[in-house]
This record gives structure tokens, C-alpha cells and sequence, in this order.
């Protein structure tokens, strides 16, 4: 049930789309579009707000371009332009704003990339703490009175460690910094290697003409402490991954098209409509299409969330992504590849996920204004004090260089990060991984909870529900017949023989008979498992197979989805606490209503296709609702990603998984409801230190700017306000 569709022979479905050598839903979405009217580049250089705005200004202004939208999280921008441009043509203006840029490849969206980053960084905080504790030590000599000669060897050895390590680790902002300034730019990097470059400058100075102050310990403390936000920064975005990326490996690169009675194997690009392919038993649907000959049955639950398989006769309208399960079939193609329904959702989601990182927050919007401010306070305070000093260029510098390195942005970077990494240990405690960075922000603004059925509220595993009422004779003839199909019914059915220690018959000539069931012969008579009208039983309401026995009589076996651990009590919970709760599944209505009932969930829809659950999301956003979506399967994905926050279990299809924002670890489902008292709190410890660095900066700047806080001092006064930032997200845990 959990195999790929391949001519060579089945796939792992959760297979990424390099094995399965998928093209990425980019591609896909790119193509669906005409004249390449959707152009979509990678920009791995972007990181911040300002970014965002440059990018999408830079790229609107030109000829051709309709609209150009940035996500951050995956370092993508998604480019509306009309037929006469193509994604090459957008490479050079993007280089001219400062920023490297190239075609999408799905080789280079992969986690290695994001993986070697964050190696990077860590290794740079690494070298740089070890040499701020050494740098520190030698400084502790000069603070206690060292002075003359032996104050310049101090100084000399602290600057022999400090220089070559502020121009390793302090690479990022280096880099970031000289990018900009080629592009005309002055980007929120530019002040922090401006200070640094300064601080070093002064402290070389003072050592040559044994100055009684050099400042490398404040300018190593100063890249340490950055370093940290950086990575924690880095940390929050790389761990989400595009979920139309994983769409796309259900993609099938290839079908198996039937001309004049022979078989050839073709690339689904290949495909027309009113072609005919072959789908053998164990393969994914291709294409959309119509079942032309062949009886089998369907396993949907990947696109629809239903349980039971569907069977499959001539007539049938099929779509990708469908796995057959028992016999080969032959259909007639409606849509391939970029028109498939398969598709067409890829590209949903990867709206949907580009409109949701659109989402800024606190210290994003303040850093914008945050280089041209600082800048202007230091050009000032050097200016002015330059003048009142009469020409002390020494103070004047001194002065300027304690005002960029004093308001350096490193609280501020920290008061995101450092509370989600504080709630995100609490939370993993509990069972839940945070992959957002904006996750929990979003989270505490939730007043509206959809949730999918199967798989998330529900095991989605059939249990049967009367094994032990049934003799020891139809158990036995039950499990021969059972162990021979692939069936979802007939495996639970195996797996609960086998646990109950049921001997199976010895039946002979075993075939099943695709879409109906399975049977063989005992003792020199037919006995048959499957479904009601084969077996001659009368059809119950409840989900069951039915056996027949060699005397003719009839046995049903009934079967229940199971609900997920503290599934009642999470529900009870949200209302309790005025949320509105919604059931929304592709499931039959039945099954639907039984399930709403059980747990009191008034409101609810049965038989939703993808795009109902993506619509139900947009019509209660548009209701001014904040909408939290739970689901695991491929139908949830669209929806998964369009909500205000998603939650999926971590038994969910990956697509699912790397859609949502955070993803349940456990099977008990109770830790949703803290996750959702949590964000609330961890927003509040977000304020907390944005209230902080800003009261830090109220107070530090007027002392920069006085002259009472040199690059040293100013150093320390950051550090202490970096510290107190993320002392106080620790109070989250």
C-alpha cells in the first residue's frame, strides 16, 4: 500500500524527488503556467526584512515583470512576468542589487546546503568564544593595573588572537556588508563590520603608541554574541522544507503506454490526452484518467483521507497519485504531468507556503530602520565631538565606534530566536517539534482549529471489532484467506490472528480476484473473504469484510478506526477554552458523523476533495478567523500550508509534514492544547525582550553619544543586554 508506481519495479513512497528523479514543483507549477509566466530563482543570500523589500522592488521595476513576491524561509523569490522573459534574464539584475542568483535546482534546495551553513556558523562561534575567554584573561591582567611595558605585551598577545579571529568568524557580516555597498546598498550588516573594523583599527593604534586602552576583548564579544543570533536565525528558517518538494516525488517520472497491442515505457512529458497506460498491481496512478478495462481496487487514502480502498472497474475516473492494489489496469489519459490533479495541488501548496512567509515579524520591521539610524547617530556623535574637541580625531573615532558597537542590533536579534529555542526544548519534552520560525507567534493568535479525521484524530488502521465472538474454525479459514491478500481489511485481520495465536487452514489455490476478494479451496469446496454481495452475506452499515465458508454459511468481520490518545480530551479542552472546532475529512459521511458525534464536534464535512479543505481555510481567513489546520495526509497538504499554523503527526505523509509548523511526535494527541497555552506565553517573552533591547537602547545610546562609554565598555554593555535577552527567554521553559 506504501509503494510507488515504476516500471522497473515498486518505489519507497517516501522516496525524495532525486530518487525518484521527480521534477521539482516549481518546475511544475513554472510550466503549468503559459509563455513561463511564473519564474521562480533561488537566492540564497537573502536573510532579513530588508532583503524582502529590495528583491521584490528591484525586480517589479522591470520591463516585462508583473509582480515578484520573496520567501525567506526557503530562499526562493516567485516572479509573475509575461512571456518575454525568461528566468536567465532575471540573474543580472539581481546580481546588480547584490544579490547571486540562479534557476531553480532542486539539487541545490536540498538540506545539505542548509546543513554546511549551520556547520559554518558553529564552528565560527566555537573559535570565536574560545578566543574571547582567551582575549578575556589576558585583558584581566591590564584592568587589574598593569601598565607600561608589560599593558603592551598584553595588549600585543590579545591582539594577535583577536585580529585573525575577528576576520575568520566575522565573515557573514563581512560579506553581507560588502554586498550591499556593491549594489549601492547599506544593509543592517554594514554598522556591526563597520564597528568591528573600527574597534580593531583603535585598539591597533593604541597598542603601536602603547595607548593605555585597546578594546580586541569587547570586539571578540562583540562577533561571539552575533555570531550566536545569527545561527539561531539560521537555525528557526532552515528547518522548514518546501512541501511542493515532496509533492513532486509523488510524481511518476514515467508510465507504460499501450500502442497497437505492445508496451513501451515513455516519460510522463510523453503523455496526450486519449493515450492508454497500463497500471500494474502495486503501481501509482500516472495520470488522471478514465479506467478503460481490468477490475481492481484503489487505495486513495493519500488524496482523499477514506480508509477503505475503492474498487476500480471500466468507467472509473482515476487520478495520479492513486496507488492500485489488485489488479492491472488499463486507462485512458484525461491529464499528465503538469495538468494532473497531482500537480495543480503541488502548485497550490507552493502558494499558499510563499503567501504564509510572507508573515513579518517585530524584529524584522525594526531592523529596517535600524542601519540608517545608527548610522546617522555615530556620523553625528564623531562629527560633533570632533568639533568640540577641537580636532581630537583619537575621541572623535573613539566616541563613534562606542555608538555603532553600543546599539548593535544582537538583543534585538535575539528576542525571537532565543524565546523560540527556549519554548521549542520545553515543547520537544512534550512531544513537539517546532520547524517555523513564527510558529508560535502565530499560534497564540488561533481561535479556530480544523481537524482531519483518518490518521489524525483516528489510527487510521482498521481494528476489528468482533475477532473473539467468531468460532475457532472461521478464525482459522479467516487468516488462510486473509494472509494472502494485500487488502487493508485482510491485513488487520492477519496481523490480529497472528497476535490471538490462530492456526490458518491448509487451503489450497488461492487467487484473488481483483476487486472483490480472495478464495481457495478447502477440503474440495470454495470458501471466499471479501466483499458482501460475492460472498452472498447481506451488507452491514459498519466497515466489514465477509467470509464464506465451505458449508455456504456467511461470517462478518467488522472493523473501527481507532482514536488517537487523548484525542476526547484535547477537544473537550479546546472548547473549554472558547475555540471553535472543526471536523473537515475526505471520509465517507457515516463514518464522519460517527466520529463527530463520539468526540461533540458539531460542526463537520464529509467527502472534502484537497481543495475543499484549502477553500474551507481561505473562506474562515476571510472571515477574519486565524485558522489552526491538523492533518497527515496528501489532502491536508494544501490546507496544511494555506493555515494560519498547521500542526501534523509525525506518522504523516512527509509532504504533510514539512508543510506544517510543527509536527507531534508522539501519538497522544494531548500536547496540542499546550503548544497552544505555551505560544501565548512565549509571545509574551518576545514583547518582554523587545520592551528590553529597547529600553537598553533608550538609556546606552545617550551614554555613547555623552562620551561615557568606550568601544569596551560598550562591548560589555551589549553583551549584558544580549545576556538579559536570553535569561529572560529561559523563563518560557
Amino acid at each position: 500500500m506504501s509503494l510507488a508506481a515504476d516500471p522497473e519495479g515498486p518505489i519507497p513512497l517516501s522516496a525524495c524527488p532525486a530518487c525518484i528523479a521527480a521534477p521539482a514543483a516549481e518546475d511544475l507549477a513554472r510550466r503549468a503556467q503559459p509563455q513561463s509566466a511564473r519564474l521562480t530563482l533561488s537566492i540564497p543570500e537573502a536573510h532579513c526584512a530588508a532583503c524582502i523589500s529590495t528583491v521584490e522592488k528591484g525586480l517589479e521595476k522591470l520591463e516585462g515583470v508583473k509582480s515578484a513576491r520573496v520567501n525567506l524561509t526557503l530562499k526562493r523569490v516567485f516572479v509573475e512576468a509575461d512571456g518575454s522573459l525568461e528566468a536567465a534574464d532575471l540573474i543580472a539584475p539581481l546580481k546588480a542589487l547584490g544579490y547571486e542568483a540562479h534557476e531553480l535546482d532542486p539539487g541545490l534546495l536540498s538540506t545539505t546546503e542548509n546543513d554546511r551553513k549551520s556547520r559554518e556558523l558553529i564552528m565560527r562561534i566555537g573559535i570565536s568564544g574560545f578566543s574571547m575567554m582567551n582575549v578575556n584573561l589576558l585583558s584581566v591582567a591590564v584592568w587589574v593595573g598593569a601598565t607600561d611595558a608589560t599593558r603592551d605585551m598584553f595588549h600585543t598577545i590579545a591582539g594577535l588572537i583577536a585580529i585573525p579571529t575577528v576576520i575568520f568568524c566575522a565573515q557573514p557580516f563581512f560579506k553581507s556588508a560588502w554586498d550591499g555597498l556593491k549594489a549601492g546598498r547599506v544593509v543592517m550588516d554594514f554598522p556591526i563590520a563597520l564597528a568591528m573594523v573600527l574597534g580593531c583599527a583603535i585598539s591597533i593604534f593604541e597598542t603601536l603608541n602603547s595607548g593605555p586602552h585597546a578594546y580586541f576583548d569587547g570586539i571578540v564579544m562583540l562577533t561571539f554574541f552575533l555570531l550566536i543570533g545569527r545561527w539561531l536565525d539560521h537555525r528557526t528558517r532552515a528547518m522548514a522544507r518546501s512541501a511542493a518538494q515532496e509533492l513532486a516525488a509523488l510524481e511518476v517520472p514515467r508510465a507504460i503506454r499501450l500502442r497497437d497491442g505492445t508496451e513501451e515505457t515513455v516519460g510522463i512529458a510523453e503523455l496526450a490526452k486519449g493515450d492508454l497506460v497500463l497500471v500494474r498491481p502495486g503501481g501509482r496512478m500516472p495520470v488522471d484518467g478514465e479506467v478503460v478495462s481490468g477490475t481492481s481496487e484503489l487505495d486513495r487514502s493519500l488524496l482523499t483521507g477514506e480508509v477503505l480502498p475503492v474498487f476500480a472497474a471500466p468507467g472509473q475516473v482515476v487520478s495520479a497519485g492513486e496507488v492500485n492494489l489488485t489488479g492491472p489496469l488499463t486507462v485512458r489519459v484525461e491529464a499528465a504531468g503538469r495538468d494532473s490533479s497531482l500537480s495543480r495541488m503541488a502548485e497550490l501548496v507552493a502558494v499558499a507556503e510563499t503567501a504564509k512567509t510572507r508573515y513579518t515579524g517585530l524584529a524584522d520591521a525594526a531592523a529596517r530602520l535600524y542601519a540608517p539610524v545608527v548610522h546617522a547617530l555615530a556620523f553625528g556623535a564623531f562629527a560633533v565631538w570632533l568639533w568640540i574637541s577641537g580636532g581630537d580625531l583619537r575621541l572623535a573615532i573613539n566616541i563613534a565606534a562606542g555608538t555603532l558597537i553600543i546599539t548593535c542590533p544582537c538583543a534585538l536579534g535575539l528576542a525571537v530566536p532565543a524565546v523560540l529555542t527556549a519554548a521549542s526544548g520545553r515543547l520537544f519534552k512534550l512531544g513537539l517539534l517546532i520547524k517555523s520560525g513564527t510558529a508560535l507567534e502565530r499560534m497564540a493568535e488561533v481561535d479556530t482549529v480544523l481537524f482531519d479525521k483518518t490518521g489524525t484524530l483516528t489510527m487510521g488502521r482498521p481494528e476489528p471489532l468482533n475477532f473473539a465472538d467468531h468460532s475457532a474454525e472461521v478464525l482459522s479459514v479467516a487468516a488462510a484467506l486473509a494472509g494472502a491478500s494485500s487488502h487493508p481489511l485482510a491485513q488487520s485481520l492477519t496481523a490480529r490472528a497472528a497476535e490471538a495465536a490462530v492456526s490458518p487452514a491448509a487451503i489450497r489455490d488461492l487467487r484473488e480476484v481483483p476487486g472483490f476478494g480472495i478464495e481457495g479451496t478447502l477440503e474440495g469446496r470454495r470458501v471466499r473473504l471479501g466483499r458482501a454481495a460475492w460472498v452472498g452475506a447481506a451488507e452491514r452499515a459498519e466497515t466489514a469484510t465477509y467470509l464464506m465458508l465451505a458449508d455456504g454459511s456467511t461470517h462478518a468481520f467488522t472493523f473501527t478506526d481507532a482514536l488517537r490518545p487523548g484525542a476526547e480530551e484535547l477537544i473537550s479542552t479546546l472548547k473549554s477554552r472558547g475555540l471553535a472546532v472543526k471536523l473537515i475529512s475526505g471520509d465517507t459521511p457515516a463514518a464522519v458523523a460517527l466520529l463527530a458525534e463520539r468526540l461533540g464536534i458539531e460542526d463537520w464535512a464529509a467527502e472534502a476533495r484537497p481543495e475543499d479543505k484549502a477553500a474551507e481555510v481561505e473562506r474562515l481567513r476571510g472571515a477574519g478567523r486565524h485558522v489552526l489546520m491538523v492533518g497527515d495526509g496528501l489532502n491536508d497538504t494544501a490546507a496544511l500550508a494555506a493555515a494560519h499554523a498547521s500542526i501534523s503527526p509525525s506518522t504523516a505523509l512527509d509532504a504533510a509534514r514539512v508543510a506544517s509548523d510543527i509536527v507531534l511526535l508522539s501519538r497522544d494527541l494531548t500536547p496540542v492544547a499546550e503548544v497552544l497555552r505555551l505560544s501565548k506565553v512565549a509571545t509574551r517573552r518576545m514583547q518582554e525582550n523587545f520592551l528590553i533591547s529597547g529600553a537598553y537602547n533608550v538609556v546606552a545610546v545617550p551614554v555613547a553619544l555623552l562620551g561615557y562609554a568606550s568601544p569596551l565598555w560598550a562591548a560589555v554593555a551589549m553583551s549584558l543586554s544580549s545576556i538579559t535577552v536570553a535569561l529572560n527567554a529561559l523563563r518560557t521553559r
